[in-house]
C-alpha cells in the first residue's frame, strides 16, 4: 500500500465554535472544507487535522502539539483566552493541557532537552 497522506480527525458538536477556536490555536484559518460539517488544516508542523461535525462523539477525541518551549506556549495561549493546566515534568519533557470547545483534550508536550533513551 503506498500512502500519500495521514490526517488526524476531531469531532465537534459545532463546527462554528470549533473552526474559530483551533484557527486561534494553528494561527491560521482552514485550508479546506471539502464537504458540509468537515473543515481542515494542512501541514500544521508537517500534520494533517480534520475537525468534523459529530454530535455523539464530540469531547472524546486527544490531539498532542509538540512545542519547543512550554512557556512560550502557555503565555500565547493566556493572550487568547486559553488556560493550560498544571505541568508534568519527566524524562519525556514536561507537558500541559487545555481542552477546546467539546472537551477534546490538547496535550502541548515539550521535549527534553536531551534525547529520552528507551
Amino acid at each position: 500500500m503506498q500512502i500519500q497522506g495521514i490526517y488526524a480527525a476531531l469531532a465537534t458538536a459545532s463546527i462554528d465554535l470549533a473552526e474559530k477556536f483551533y484557527t486561534q490555536i494553528f494561527d491560521r484559518e482552514p485550508d479546506d472544507r471539502p464537504m458540509d460539517g468537515l473543515i481542515q488544516w494542512r501541514d500544521v508542523a508537517g500534520a494533517n487535522i480534520q475537525i468534523f461535525h459529530d454530535k455523539e462523539n464530540a469531547g472524546s477525541g486527544r490531539l498532542t502539539i509538540v512545542v519547543p518551549k512550554l512557556e512560550n506556549a502557555r503565555k500565547s495561549l493566556d493572550e487568547l483566552g486559553m488556560k493550560l493546566t498544571g505541568e508534568l515534568e519527566g524524562d519525556y519533557g514536561r507537558i500541559a493541557q487545555l481542552t477546546d470547545p467539546d472537551g477534546n483534550r490538547i496535550t502541548l508536550a515539550e521535549p527534553p532537552s536531551t534525547p529520552f533513551s528507551t
